[in-house]
């Protein structure tokens, strides 16, 4: 399953449950991933506002919603690093290596960690876990792991409509 597959997946099952708050430990670190949106770039920000940040490149344009990189993190040929709505805006960020939720949380976190630092996780049907995003009750985080470590993890609207 590709990044892009499996993150539409798990953003749109994360986003149609009822979330609930995460824990209130919070990492010393650089930019975090939320809880408003990342690299200059803020959740429900229109595509026209994101792009005169100068910080985005757009990928793909399909539709109802397109895709875009952030400059100082390309993703490559197959994936988008953010999915902007025409009708809500930045719709989901995903997550680069090295960047880190407020609690710490980043690619290659244990699933151990990822239960320390979100103690109200819950799992999708299909197995994914998510958690709402504390300090902005509009957004989840959704994590793909595998071999008990975070592979995949993206910041999205509860409300967005680009990922299925």
């Amino acid at each position: 399953m590709t990044r892009t597959t499996a993150m539409k997946t798990a953003a749109s099952l994360a986003a149609g449950l009822l979330l609930v708050s995460a824990s209130p430990a919070v990492a010393q670190a650089k930019e975090a991933l939320g809880p408003f949106g990342y690299g200059g770039v803020k959740l429900g920000m229109s595509a026209k506002t994101a792009r005169a940040t100068g910080k985005i490149v757009l990928k793909t344009n399909d539709g109802g919603c397109s895709g875009w990189d952030l400059k100082a993190h390309p993703t490559g040929e197959n994936a988008v690093g953010m999915f902007i709505s025409k009708k809500r805006g930045v719709a989901v960020i995903f997550a680069a290596r090295g960047v880190k939720t407020p609690q710490g949380i980043g690619l290659g976190s244990t699933t151990k960690q990822l239960k320390r630092a979100y103690p109200r996780l819950r799992t999708s049907a299909s197995g994914y876990p998510y958690v709402s995003v504390e300090g902005n009750p509009k957004a989840y985080y959704s994590f793909l792991v595998s071999r008990g470590r975070v592979y995949e993890m993206a910041l999205g609207l509860n409300t967005q409509d680009c990922v299925n």
